[in-house]
């Protein structure tokens, strides 16, 4: 039998096959961590370079902070002395002042005494028409101004011994805490202008050299977390309803190892590049929607890298 007439057998025999398995085109993207402090300032440190890996809580960069560290140190200060005031309102006077206070108490008991003696002494010759009622009046009185000096400087000695009044030390404490919530503040403006790495992850790209001015609030090292690594794909809508959310599918690129899967996270709600026609059935094989998958093993993609989705 000739060549020729083993051609149409070769053709049935083909059409027998097992088709090819289905794929949808897609690439690896990333979703970027940019770090940035909330404060402007000059860039006096970049500790990562591009490409580098970092850990979790690793310093990344430091903005000069001059400012910040006096202002830190000032309300150090402040604390100590509110803290050192409640200290010395929460106890008594001073051990001299407590002695002064007993000295004058006791000299003051010593008259009392003496004032007593008088009065007696007077009141018996005033029996006897010796002293005048004037005389008498007046040594009573020098008694009672003597009696009244020990009770004031009793009264005192007792308050030498006491903390000072509730309110005064309520307020103390206030003003402590005020300070400490103040240093706090402080800490943390501090800490801003040397921001550490939020997690584990490759340093994708730096935005400014040393010596540099670094406005508020903009980028200075960009980061990659394996994590934030996905594959994107475009779905027919004829095929939309083979997918699902959660639902596992099959990965191929090059230089990829065989058998990676990921599974999809996010299936778009309406349709990309629709066509300006009435959707009729040629139509809506034109229309694709947008599905994303997050990879098992992210690391061993790259962003813009073209992948192939099998469900």
């Amino acid at each position: 039998m000739t060549a020729w007439r083993w051609l149409p057998l070769a053709l049935a025999l083909g059409a027998c096959g097992t088709p090819q398995p289905e794929f949808y085109q897609g690439y690896a993207e990333g979703e970027y961590v940019r770090v940035a402090a909330p404060y402007a300032g000059r860039l006096i440190a970049l500790k990562v370079r591009r490409g580098n890996e970092v850990a979790a809580g690793a310093p990344l960069f430091e903005l000069e902070q001059e400012n910040e560290a006096a202002g830190k140190r000032e309300l150090e200060a402040r604390l100590k002395r509110a803290e050192a005031q409640l200290e010395d309102l929460t106890k008594g006077r001073r051990a001299p002042e407590v002695q002064a206070a007993r000295s004058q108490l006791v000299q003051a008991e010593a008259s009392l005494k003496l004032s007593e003696v008088r009065l007696r002494r007077a009141q018996q010759l005033a029996e006897g028409g010796a002293v005048s009622k004037q005389e008498l009046d007046e040594t009573r009185a020098s008694y009672q101004r003597d009696r009244a000096h020990v009770s004031e400087l009793s009264a005192r000695l007792k308050t030498t011994r006491l903390p000072a009044r509730e309110d005064e030390v309520l307020a103390q404490r206030a003003e402590i805490d005020a300070s400490r919530a103040a240093l706090a503040q402080a800490h943390w403006r501090l800490d801003q202008k040397k921001p550490v790495a939020p997690f584990a992850a490759p340093v994708n790209d730096t935005f400014y050299t040393e010596g540099e001015w670094v406005p508020a609030g903009s980028p200075v090292v960009s980061l990659l977390p394996p994590q934030n690594i996905k594959v994107r794909f475009f779905v027919p809508e004829t095929a939309l309803a083979k997918f699902r959310l959660g639902q596992e599918v099959h990965l191929t690129c090059d230089g990829c190892k065989t058998g990676m899967t990921a599974k999809v996270s996010f299936i778009s709600p309406q349709a990309e590049f629709t066509p300006p026609v009435i959707y009729s059935k040629d139509a809506r094989a034109k229309l694709v929607f947008l599905l994303e998958a997050k990879p098992d093993e992210p690391a061993s993609l790259h962003p813009g890298q073209p992948v192939e989705v099998r469900p």
